[in-house]
């Protein structure tokens, strides 16, 4: 190994700027200092020092051969030269320059606190007056100690100035200077620096310590390098095993406790950053949390809830996932309930509903006991289950949902029993539809007008007028205002009996409770004349909607061309046809079937070509995974919005978990 610094930077790992090269004859000393203006010293500072106050440097110890240290450093805060470091020094001794120096050891001591204070000129100038006293007063320990003030004040631009005046002195680095020098490396965030430092350690001749692989292990973390930080610790762990690190194993076994805490601390900053990224981060993170497990770095129960809390998206189930199944493995799988929640909310959004009922069902078997929040987001998970089985008229699986929810200790309200009851109705299960309406009542819920507009609707439907009319009573008889869907319902049920007086006295009803007819009451009045083949009655109702300056829709003109086909009047059709596509709507295929067969079956003189071509309407298959399993996804079920859609349950549990 050469004898100085020089050896060291010919390899290149220590970069040199070109302004800071030394001429030959200036060698023997190099000024550390700048010039600055001097500032006047601080009373209060020097005071607090020699009382032991807050503000000392070495925390009021008095040490070093009985000599006061904070008081000295006190008195060297201000200092700029080394004469200001002489006259302060003789000062304190009396004044009288036969008593001598203080011990090298004062001097170190005041070097490191003044670095702790960031006065980094009065540490130079510490070394200055040092090595004016000659006598190789300035060795290894006081480049260390002044390395190490750099540090802590940041000044990096100062190093190459240290590392010369080293040189130039002739002392030569030992393995705390480069242990040093790699943490000022990563402080700047420099990795390349360190890596390079660290591989000369050996060809220098000196040992690694332990603050050397620390030193190594914080360089991949400020690089988010965890799997470099993973070989790393591998490598240790072999020469450990094969006896090649120096000291006693006891020590290193504490050594290896820290080390496997940075190697977990790398790993999650690196997989939390891959996780924010707005990447798909399964594949890579997975991949970090496995070459943890063949490394056989633990991480603790907290290092997996934190990361928890770092899944959010939709494509984090996966993830989040095999980080509960890992915490579940620890410790006799004790759990943070707030994660628990945030993991049901999580997999409801990523609509694996299964999989947060499984959480639940584990926190009534396991614990911890499920709160309100737990409860609620749940209960959110069902409803929306619910709605997406009410909009494909999915009945028997809206039974089964209930039916889990009470087994799971969740009591279904009104609004989930309703749900259920509006899937019957669009899928026209009367039967079924009666039998829900009865439990219902049976499980001591009062049905509301929502309720009965299903029970109404459904019966309406299956052409169950009478059974219809007596629910109808029943309703009014309980106190229950009908609404303008249930009297809509009402009038198509008068229109299938043939009751035509009473379609006009319900009219009137309704326009006595301030209830106004809409567009939606009038398609129902002319759909119920469609179905029941009163085509000519349809066309009347068509008419004296417009009397009432209400607007039709498509299905308006939809079922009034049907009407008119059923009456034999092709013709009128086709013009119904052209005045709905003239103001803008888009008719289902069928109806431009309808019209088209019907002329030509009529054989009339009308420009079908006027009608374009055929219309395609694509419809989805529905799709239901079933299995065997307590509880199925349904992954098909058409569910327009995200998660928790409009209701504000998501803003709600954030504002809980922030709390």
């Amino acid at each position: 190994m050469a004898s100085s610094l020089a050896a060291f930077r010919s390899g290149g790992q220590l970069p040199r700027s070109r302004g800071h090269e030394l001429p030959a004859h200036a060698r023997g000393a190099v000024p550390l200092l700048r010039p600055l203006v001097p500032r006047r010293r601080s009373r209060r500072f020097a005071a607090e020092f020699s009382t032991g106050g807050a503000g000392t440097v070495t925390g009021g110890s008095r040490a070093r051969g009985g000599v006061d240290v904070a008081a000295v450093a006190a008195i060297l805060r201000d200092a700029r030269t080394a004469e200001d470091v002489e006259n302060s020094v003789k000062d304190f001794l009396g004044g009288c320059s036969d008593q001598g120096h203080l011990p090298l050891q004062v001097y170190t001591t005041v070097i490191r606190g003044l670095g702790r204070e960031k006065r980094l000129d009065a540490a130079l100038a510490v070394v200055e007056h040092l090595k004016s006293r000659g006598g190789g007063c300035v060795n290894q320990f006081v480049y260390n100690c002044l390395l190490g003030a750099v540090k802590n004040c940041g000044e990096f631009g100062r190093i190459e100035d240290i590392l010369a005046d080293m040189e130039a002195q002739g002392v030569t680095p030992n393995i705390v200077t480069l242990n040093t020098l790699m943490s000022i490396y990563v402080q700047q965030g420099k990795i390349d620096d360190v890596f390079k430092v660290y591989a000369d350690i050996e060809d220098c001749g000196l040992v690694p310590t332990a603050a050397t692989y620390s030193t190594v292990m914080s360089a991949y973390k400020k690089a988010g390098d965890a799997f470099g930080a993973i070989n790393f610790f591998v490598k240790l762990k072999e020469m450990c095993e094969k006896g090649e690190l120096v000291g006693k194993n006891e020590d290193w076994e504490q050594e290896f406790v820290k080390y496997e805490k940075l190697v977990v601390r790398v790993c999650y900053m690196s997989m939390r950053q891959l996780l924010v990224s707005g990447q798909n981060p399964v594949g890579e993170v997975l991949k970090v949390l496995f070459a943890m497990d063949e490394a056989g770095v633990r991480p603790d129960r907290r290092d997996y809830e934190r990361l928890v809390w770092a899944c959010t998206g939709e494509e984090h189930y996966t993830i989040a996932k095999e980080l509960y199944e890992r915490i579940r493995e620890l410790n006799g799988g004790d759990i943070s309930l707030s994660v628990c929640n945030h993991l049901i909310w999580l997999m409801g959004k990523a609509k694996k509903w299964w999989a947060a009922l499984q959480i639940y069902e584990d926190l009534l078997d396991k614990g911890p006991k499920p709160n309100t929040l737990s409860y609620e987001l749940i209960m959110s998970h069902f409803k929306i289950l619910l709605n997406a089985a009410k909009k494909r008229g999915i009945w028997k699986w809206g039974v089964r949902l209930l039916n889990k929810m009470e087994e799971k200790g969740l009591k279904p309200g009104s609004k989930e029993w309703n749900t259920v009851l509006l899937a019957c109705s669009r899928a026209s299960e009367a039967s079924a539809a009666v039998d829900i309406f009865k439990k219902m009542i049976d499980h001591g819920l009062k049905p509301d007008i929502v309720s009965y507009g299903a029970l109404l609707s459904v019966l309406e439907k299956g052409k169950m007028y009478d059974e219809a009319l007596r629910v109808w009573e029943h309703m009014c008889k309980v106190g229950i205002k009908p609404n303008l869907y249930a009297y809509t319902i009402l009038v198509s049920i008068y229109i299938g009996k043939g009751n035509h007086a009473m379609v006009d006295a319900v009219i009137q009803e309704m326009l006595s409770a301030k209830i106004e007819p809409t567009v939606v009451t009038f398609n129902a009045i002319i759909s119920a004349c469609v179905r029941n083949n009163m085509a000519g009655t349809a066309f009347e109702w068509f008419h004296r909607m417009k009397m009432r300056s209400i607007h039709p829709n498509e299905i308006t003109y939809q079922m009034v061309i049907e009407a008119l086909i059923q009456d034999g009047k092709p013709r009128l059709a086709y013009e119904m046809y052209m005045r709905a596509c003239d103001q803008g709507f888009e008719l289902p295929a069928k109806s431009y079937d309808t019209v088209m067969d019907a002329c030509k079956a009529d054989g009339s003189l009308t420009d079908l070509t006027t009608l374009g071509p055929q219309l395609v309407t694509k419809v989805e298959p529905i799709r239901i995974e079933s299995n065997s399993s307590s509880f199925s996804e349904i992954n098909d079920l058409p569910i327009s919005s995200h998660y928790f859609g409009n209701t504000g349950m998501y803003s709600s549990y954030k504002y809980r978990m922030a709390r």
